[in-house]
């Protein structure tokens, strides 16, 4: 196979992949973040503490965590036509890649969470802040750093099952390395997409990297006093009488 066939196989295999991705990584964080919220507040000590259902909900992540990413294609095949009235092609993927990876980034968000000093909650409290208030002013902003660099592992865990989801008629480049790269015995076609493979996820990994590290050095961990001085408490009568 020549070069000037390979090249349109591969413009459409990646842009295949980037949009099985991209969607399923904004499901994944759009699902994701408020699960992993959850397990943390609700956990002992947690601003909503509920130890049953913690448990439940973290047994929940845990048995989608541990469930193969092929498997779960399969298992999700009824779901998945319901849902885009077929079971293969990009669209149809993206259930499952998103199904699958709304776990994973949940305990990494849980994970990012729990690195926030919960001298920073205990200050927003005293202050007459509500759960939704450290949530909002101290638990997001203070672990976005750490959010995205689970986002980023997120994006680059999904890039491996969608080349899993080209197996099953997906689409993408690894239904090109299946279906041409060891069916046709296209075997330079194989290493190229292996090759854009390495190239793609080391382009997003500097990407997410680099992001991370932007917002640690604007603010990050150190950057809470600004945000903590908002939530003020509102002056008393008396300091109000003394003041006039």
């Amino acid at each position: 196979m020549t070069w000037n066939e390979m090249r349109p196989l591969l413009e459409q295999a990646c842009w295949d992949t980037l949009y099985m991705v991209g969607w399923s990584t904004l499901i994944a964080v759009v699902g994701g973040l408020p699960l992993g919220l959850l397990l943390v507040l609700t956990d002992r000590g947690g601003l909503l503490q509920n130890v049953l259902a913690n448990k439940v909900v973290g047994q929940i992540v845990n048995i989608a965590r541990s469930m193969p990413f092929i498997i779960l294609m399969v298992a999700l095949m009824g779901f998945t036509r319901w849902v885009t009235g077929s079971t293969i092609g990009r669209e149809a993927a993206i259930v499952p890649l998103a199904i699958g990876a709304i776990p994973f980034f949940a305990r990494l968000v849980e994970t990012a969470v729990r690195e926030v000093d919960h001298g920073l909650v205990e200050a927003v409290q005293a202050m007459g802040g509500n759960t939704w208030t450290v949530v909002r002013r101290v638990l997001v902003p203070e672990s976005r750093p750490s959010l995205i660099s689970s986002a980023t592992t997120t994006v680059v865990a999904l890039i491996g099952y969608s080349a899993m989801a080209g197996t099953v008629g997906a689409g993408g480049l690894g239904d090109i390395a299946i279906r041409y790269g060891y069916q046709r015995f296209e075997t330079e076609l194989m290493w190229i997409t292996v090759a854009v493979l390495a190239v793609v996820i080391s382009v997003i990994q500097f990407a997410g990297d680099y992001a991370a590290r932007a917002l640690h050095r604007r603010g990050g961990h150190s950057g809470s006093t600004p945000r903590l001085r908002l939530l003020k408490a509102k002056p008393t009568t008396a300091e109000v009488t003394k003041a006039s």
